[in-house]
């Protein structure tokens, strides 16, 4: 959009001076679906609509993900005031969409600039009766100040709930979502890189579909099943592996009003055996534990 010349005054006149960028208010109500509220200077017969765009997956043509975004109309809702609602149904596919506006003047799209965000209908979203796949998306604000929804999309989940740390130890407490445990369940602790390692943690089941496990620290340090040995900088990915036989479950947390749990959500750092051990959520808010050389003091 422009930053000069003739702009879009109160009530649809022309002015001299910018165009002011649309600003959204979001309310998420409880069966999920956002209403939107724009502040946008245009005349009542103006026809804008609301988009909300994907961002390519890593390696997706940018016109591949254009073409799966999502058009609602914005209806007028008193002076320079526009609303739509974003149905919770059809569900977004994972990951990050942009929102914008169409049909401002002189623009293709206009990005939507953040308002108030009203999320309490989020902030308890662990219930049981929640339905599968289960789809969750959050409005928030981007770094650079632009409104965004996080979407997920998972047909079985395991919601991490309280952490509890006791010395070089933690017990999750966690609730697993569109599948059943059964003989054989168990906690999977998988580090990345090549030479996969996993380490099998006994699962307790605490009634109903809550589980939870209780990881030592010193089992990640040790190579190749040797406990002892060292360790040399590794990140584990937390999963649940629901019965034997079963695919295993990305453990997380989606379930309330945080849309990047990264650098919120800080837990309590151990060390031993010359490392650092730490769990933490990653960009895509899923548990994982980060065992890095302690620095030299």
């Amino acid at each position: 959009m422009s930053d000069s010349g003739s702009g879009v005054g109160s009530g649809g006149g022309s002015v001299n001076g910018p165009v002011e960028k649309p600003r959204a208010d979001v309310t998420v109500d409880e069966e999920g679906r956002f209403v939107v509220r724009v502040r946008l200077p245009l005349p009542a017969s103006a026809h804008p609509r609301l988009l909300f765009q994907p961002r390519p997956a890593k390696g997706q043509p940018k016109d591949r993900a254009e073409e799966t975004g999502r058009v609602v109309a914005l209806e007028p809702a008193g002076q320079d005031q526009w609303r739509a609602v974003l149905e919770a149904a059809p569900a977004l596919t994972e990951g990050r969409w942009d929102a914008y506006v169409l049909g401002m003047p002189g623009e293709e799209r206009t990005p939507l600039l953040p308002g108030l965000r009203d999320l309490r209908a989020l902030v308890s979203g662990a219930g049981d009766g929640r339905a599968t796949p289960l789809a969750v998306r959050i409005p928030y604000a981007t770094k650079d100040g632009r409104l965004a929804v996080r979407a997920w999309l998972r047909t079985t989940h395991a919601e991490a709930g309280r952490i509890v740390f006791a010395g070089h130890s933690m017990t999750v407490r966690a609730r697993l979502f569109g599948a059943r445990l059964g003989e054989g369940a168990a906690a999977l602790l998988h580090r990345r890189g090549r030479d996969t390692v996993v380490r099998q943690l006994a699962l307790r089941a605490e009634g109903g579909q809550d589980f939870s496990f209780t990881a030592d620290y010193q089992d990640l340090l040790a190579e190749r099943g040797q406990p002892g040995d060292g360790a040399a900088p590794a990140v584990w990915d937390v999963y649940v592996l629901p019965a034997a036989g079963a695919s295993r479950i990305r453990v997380a947390r989606l379930l309330d009003d945080v849309a990047d749990r990264k650098t919120v959500f800080v837990y309590p750092a151990a060390t031993l055996g010359g490392v650092t051990v730490r769990p933490y959520y990653t960009v895509d808010n899923d548990l994982a534990v980060d065992v890095a050389l302690t620095p030299a003091g």
